[in-house]
């Protein structure tokens, strides 16, 4: 298993709410700091909003084996309006950010949040005062936690799936075997 201190991750972060985005992108990069992460190894750059992470994850997840992340962290805010435009953009960011990970074999991580409202949004991105007291609480169990901060919880996610190792299967038959 790779040691964190090893590990190469990148983060793509829309501007697009960027009041809330950049909680999210502080809250992963203290997370991915606390997880042992070294901060030469993390590269954060920013697109316009959620639709365009997945471009920029595939273009990322494609680069050359020296500068290739392990895993790549995206972070977004989209927050429901009163057009279908919302689905859409959700639907195919979501998507979008799947494949990469399946096309690439570069985990590439889900953080955008789908909300109905800003405050829904800032609650997970631990900017709240109801955030605030479960991030006290969180902080005895986890040095280093975020709390609320969905940023956070993506940093754990990358740095999981960049160690993520398939497990040897000895045989066909012992592999069936199992569920039986």
């Amino acid at each position: 298993m790779k040691d964190a201190s090893s590990l190469k991750i990148a983060v793509l972060v829309s501007r697009f709410n960027e009041r809330v985005t950049g909680a999210l992108l502080k809250g992963c990069l203290e997370r991915l700091k606390a997880l042992g992460v070294r901060e030469e190894c993390v590269g954060t750059a920013w697109v316009p909003g959620a639709f365009e992470l997945p471009f920029a994850a595939m273009q990322t997840a494609r680069l050359g084996s020296d500068s290739r992340p392990d895993a790549i962290v995206c972070l977004g805010a989209v927050i429901r309006g009163g057009t279908p435009h919302f689905d859409y953009v959700c639907a195919e960011c979501a998507r979008g950010i799947m494949r990469v990970g399946l096309s690439t074999g570069v985990p590439a991580i889900f953080g955008v949040l789908t909300c109905d409202t800003l405050e829904q949004a800032l609650e997970r991105c631990g900017e709240t005062d109801a955030s605030a007291d479960q991030t006290a609480r969180a902080s005895h169990d986890r040095p280093g936690d975020a709390g609320r901060n969905k940023g956070a919880e993506c940093a754990e996610a990358a740095v999981a799936m960049a160690r993520f190792e398939t497990p040897a299967i000895e045989s066909s038959h012992h592999y069936l075997e199992n569920f039986q």
